[in-house]
């Protein structure tokens, strides 16, 4: 029996490798279950025996996703030398893979105002990593001495995180939507980087 459950775990993440490959290429919309199943050389009735329909697989992508994410964010963990490296790593880290997957969250743009409740979850999960690693990084660096004291670490995050997530670039364009286009990408990580230097400056004795 576990030998069973070895083979369709395998089965299972080659399924999800493939479909991330389809989902980075051709976006949500342009991926079919057909293809995917021919990519793998695997019936379509198979497939969807692992994964009743296209957005369920989808969203077991995205939770691999952000499963090797977070071990990328938790790796780090307690590992460096001040806050402002703390703080430029997630930016960055959270940069690039909006850069590297972007083509996958066209889910996000064509349902950004309907988007399934296990989507949210998975969001509020990184949300969740993303503040504990900042907020432990303000707490260390309190505790060195480094910057003033900080009361209340994970709501400052929280409110920071917010800030950093509202950020956009002046085009009208990008008003009418959460997701913001690729070229646009660098102008928000720059932004993003000098709110950050703000920031830290002001926690600084």
């Amino acid at each position: 029996m576990a030998a069973v459950n070895d083979q369709q775990d395998i089965k299972r993440e080659k399924i999800l490798e493939a479909s991330h490959q389809r989902f980075l290429h051709y976006g949500y919309s342009k991926t079919t279950m057909n293809e995917i199943a021919g990519d793998l050389s695997m019936s379509k009735a198979l497939l969807y025996y692992y994964f009743p329909d296209k957005s369920q697989l989808y969203i077991a992508v995205m939770r691999k996703l952000a499963t090797d994410y977070l071990k990328t964010l938790e790796s780090r963990l307690n590992t460096f030398t001040n806050l402002k490296e703390a703080f430029t790593y997630q930016v960055n880290t959270h940069h690039e893979f909006i850069v590297n997957n972007y083509n996958f969250f066209d889910f996000f743009r064509l349902n950004e105002q309907n988007l399934p409740e296990t989507i949210w979850q998975i969001v509020g999960e990184v949300h969740s990593a993303e503040l504990s690693l900042l907020s432990n990084a303000i707490k260390t660096e309190v505790e060195r001495g480094a910057i003033k004291p900080v009361e209340n670490p994970d709501e400052v995050v929280d409110v920071l995180m917010d800030a950093l997530h509202g950020i956009r670039v002046g085009a009208i364009s990008q008003k009418k939507t959460n997701f913001p286009r690729k070229e646009h990408l660098e102008e928000i990580h720059t932004k993003k980087l000098l709110l950050l230097d703000i920031f830290i400056k002001g926690l600084m004795y």
